[in-house]
């Protein structure tokens, strides 16, 4: 039965962004040291005529938005290859679980999203089953053939359509149940419309424009980001060599016949980041939050430390901007392992992998190294943080 009193949001942040650059979704990237998705959640979130949040995510990025919203009250719904279908599979969810009478589908790549355009759609709604967000086209339009410029279009009855969009939620939800699947739309009110309803058209906002390309992150940080203070921290750790250990570095488990002997896993490369980020904040070294005599961090993994100095950053609503590791050995070769290295550590910091360098030396068989007794690590890392801060 639906429930004819509530209004929900279904916020779809199932895509991967390719176009928007990085090996991260750009619904999980930072802007103003805080992730697009909590944007956008936090935008429908502060809207009092909103009850409830729901979020279509991809399969296997649950942790990962759990991470990012903190503790931020909403409901995961696992979505589909299309837009369409995770559209779809959020709306069956809702419907599944009492259902509501209105409903505003918002992409989660508009984050910056003004409590007028809301209110401008909840009020169309009183007039039609759906409403949408629209703003006038402005440049000249042509066509295009083989390279060249074809007829100009008339830019007369066209306008640029943005998201949120607002629905009677029987309605959209009866229109995408009636979809031929054969077929995709760019967004719902397409469908709506295809089922023989009314849509209105509201004033949307330049704000609420989409982010797609590397250059719209770059605005998008000028926008929020408050005067920035650029701070160098440096990191450096030693672990000696020992049989029977295995041999963690830079996260990831690396083949040789001895590995690094420590209280933790002995991950010199990760200690090494972690003292790097952790002096970048004036705040102590690794040993000073992780100390050695506390048996709770005996043989325990060091991506929890270097979680814990990202977290920190994040905080301190800063940003991590460049990693520059350099490990000293002369065995094992890093080479081979390099780039999952900088993948791991991207991972577990939450940043574009084209921020981490992972670099390799030897001593010239000279000092402990060189004989191969143990291995060190130093960093270089490179933060962002409010100037007040």
């Amino acid at each position: 039965m639906i429930d004819n009193s509530k209004t929900v949001a279904l916020l779809v942040a199932a895509g991967q962004g390719n176009r928007a650059g990085g090996d991260t979704p750009k619904q999980f990237r930072l802007v103003a040291s805080k992730a697009v998705l909590a944007h956008a959640y936090d935008a429908l979130a502060a809207h009092g005529g909103i009850d409830a949040i729901h979020i279509v995510l991809g399969g296997g990025q649950k942790d990962t938005a759990r991470k990012l919203l903190g503790d931020r009250a909403a409901s995961f719904i696992e979505g589909a290859d299309s837009r369409r279908g995770s559209v779809r599979a959020g709306l069956e969810s809702i419907a599944a679980t009492g259902g509501a009478a209105r409903i505003l589908i918002h992409d989660a790549a508009r984050p910056f999203l003004p409590g007028a355009v809301i209110d401008r759609l909840l009020g169309a709604l009183g007039e039609a089953d759906g409403a949408i967000p629209i703003l006038p086209v402005a440049d000249t339009l042509v066509r295009g053939m083989d390279g060249r410029m074809a007829d100009g279009v008339s830019r007369d009855g066209l306008f640029r359509v943005q998201t949120p969009q607002a629905f009677r939620f029987d309605t959209i939800l009866a229109a995408h149940r009636s979809w031929d699947i054969a077929r995709e739309a760019t967004d719902d009110a397409q469908i709506l419309r295809a089922a023989g309803h009314d849509v209105i058209l509201v004033d949307g906002d330049e704000g609420l424009e989409k982010l797609t390309y590397p250059l719209d992150f770059t605005r998008a940080e000028a926008r929020l980001a408050p005067t920035m203070t650029v701070r160098v921290g440096m990191g450096y750790d030693v672990h000696r060599l020992a049989a029977d250990e295995l041999l963690w570095l830079g996260g990831v488990l690396v083949p040789h016949d001895r590995g690094l002997a420590g209280h933790s896993d002995a991950d010199v490369a990760l200690h090494a980041i972690v003292d790097a980020l952790l002096g970048a904040l004036a705040e102590g070294d690794i040993g000073s939050h992780f100390p050695p005599s506390d048996a709770q961090w005996r043989g325990a993994s060091s991506d929890r430390f270097l979680a814990y100095a990202g977290d920190r950053v994040t905080a301190r609503c800063g940003r991590i901007d460049h990693v520059d590791l350099t490990i000293i050995c002369e065995a094992p070769k890093i080479g081979p392992h390099r780039d999952a290295m900088r993948a791991r550590i991207a991972t577990i910091l939450a940043v574009p992998i084209d921020r981490i360098s992972v670099k390799a030396t030897t001593t010239e068989r000279l000092g402990f190294a060189g004989r191969r007794e143990g291995i060190a690590a130093q960093a270089v890392a490179t933060l962002s943080l409010p100037a007040l801060s």
